[in-house]
């Protein structure tokens, strides 16, 4: 049990849920990435700070890996998650502050940043507030997607904590996918680090910074695309998972809330706009995406858009490069409120 009071349970490698998946039956665990170094260390720039997440002092046993139990309230609050998945294309009720790579500068490999995590408070059971980074693929109706963040999310967890995610679809969420391990699909392999753990550390606006460092990447041999958070690989999202994620035709970073029809948005990232102070508006530093090469490259300017559709709530700003403490870097996020449907 965590400090928090969630129960993980540590899993034989080759029994978890993963493997309950039709498309996954003569599926070969892949233990490692095959662009990871000698040295068990990935290319993916780490943050200074220390360790948020994860289990505290424990690992699980060689050959096991830490899985977040999942209780039977959780499955009945998550019955209605998926056709009302917030990473949806258009749907009502999202709304979004984001800065993501256009597709003719792509194909796209990768993508990665350092995320500063938040509690932004919400209101209802029935809202969220996100920060991710993504990997996309194909039509709005067919979507093949990868996030990976941190999110405040009462109806999965039961409480208003900030938590550590990820989400997974083939077809825009119409009949696959899931947050975290609700459903079969994510290949755990870390035994220390694990989906839905309790961020212990968030940060306040003015004052001390946490940040997590994230990246999805697509193994160059096995196709699989891997989750790596604070320089260790959590697990991998398997290439028979998808439709058509070979590689991505976008990659971006930002925030985006969830709130019913009609009812007032909660805040996004730290609550505070833009403004181009690192301890005030929620950040991500160091950003960068793999390119045709293999390559990770920070983007320029001119490869950019930023889209946020109420300004009057949200804001979204990409800087550039902003020299050694940020790197390639932007700021999102803002008060909520009367944002409209």
């Amino acid at each position: 049990m965590t400090n928090f009071g969630d129960i993980v349970d540590c899993i034989d490698i080759n029994k978890q849920l993963a493997f309950d998946h039709p498309l996954l039956k003569n599926h070969k665990l892949q233990r490692k990435p095959s662009f990871q170094k000698s040295n068990g260390k990935t290319s993916v720039k780490n943050s200074p700070t220390t360790p948020i997440f994860g289990l505290d002092k424990d690992q699980c046993p060689t050959g096991t890996v830490p899985i977040r139990r999942t209780t039977k309230d959780d499955l009945i609050r998550g019955k209605s998650l998926l056709n009302n998945h917030m990473m949806t294309q258009n749907i009502l009720g999202v709304h979004i502050a984001e800065v993501f790579l256009q597709p003719q500068f792509g194909p796209y490999y990768g993508v990665s940043g350092i995320n500063s995590a938040y509690n932004p408070r919400v209101n209802r059971m029935d809202q969220i507030s996100a920060s991710n980074l993504w990997v996309q693929n194909g039509q709005i109706y067919d979507s093949n997607k990868i996030a990976a963040g941190w999110h405040v999310h009462p109806h999965l967890y039961g409480d208003d904590a900030t938590y550590l995610y990820s989400a997974w679809t083939s077809d825009n969420f119409k009949k696959t996918g899931c947050f975290n391990i609700r459903c079969p699909g994510f290949v755990q392999t870390s035994k220390e680090y694990y989906l839905g753990a309790r961020v212990r550390n968030t940060s306040i606006y003015g004052g001390i910074m946490f940040d997590l460092a994230v990246s999805i990447s697509q193994d160059p041999v096995t196709k699989n695309w891997w989750l790596n958070m604070q320089n260790t690989n959590v697990g991998y999202f398997p290439a028979a998972l998808f439709s058509n994620l070979a590689s991505a035709d976008r990659v971006g970073w930002g925030g985006r809330t969830r709130t019913p029809l009609n009812t007032l948005s909660p805040p996004m990232g730290s609550g505070h706009f833009p403004d181009d102070n690192f301890v005030h508006a929620c950040y991500f530093k160091f950003v960068s995406f793999k390119n045709a090469s293999r390559q990770n490259c920070g983007p320029e300017k001119y490869q950019t858009q930023v889209f946020t559709d109420n300004s009057y709530c949200f804001g979204v700003e990409y800087y550039g490069k902003q020299g050694v403490e940020f790197g390639y870097s932007l700021q999102f996020g803002g008060p909520g409120g009367n944002c409209g449907n």
